[in-house]
């Protein structure tokens, strides 16, 4: 009788640890839930606040060092960049246009 009851308790504690472990999963896939949520939150707000970049503000500055001399150097970034004119730009590229530009000294 007392192997029985010894082995019923065993038993009972065994559900006890498995639930305890079901609840602990639980909790982490929640969590993890939570942070992937935040995470994609703050990529995207990232990605909001990023200020957008104009052709007028690109051919302002290309316009800038043309007149300061670097007309070749300006060619050679607008065909870098995959074109022949600045409105055949892919907006994309504006940042590192003005970046490069803004390097020719």
């Amino acid at each position: 009788m007392e192997k029985t009851k010894m082995l019923l308790e065993a038993a009972q504690l065994m559900l006890k640890v498995v639930e305890n472990l079901r609840n602990l999963a639980d909790s982490i896939q929640g969590i993890c839930t939570f942070v992937n949520g935040c995470l994609q939150n703050t990529q995207a707000t990232a990605e909001e606040e990023k200020p957008q970049i104009t052709l007028e503000q690109v051919r302002g500055v290309l316009a800038e060092k043309s007149r300061d001399g670097f007309t070749a150097e300006v060619r050679e970034i607008i065909k870098h960049h995959g074109a022949d004119r600045l409105s055949e730009v892919d907006p994309s590229e504006y940042a590192a246009m003005i970046t490069e530009a803004e390097n020719l000294k």
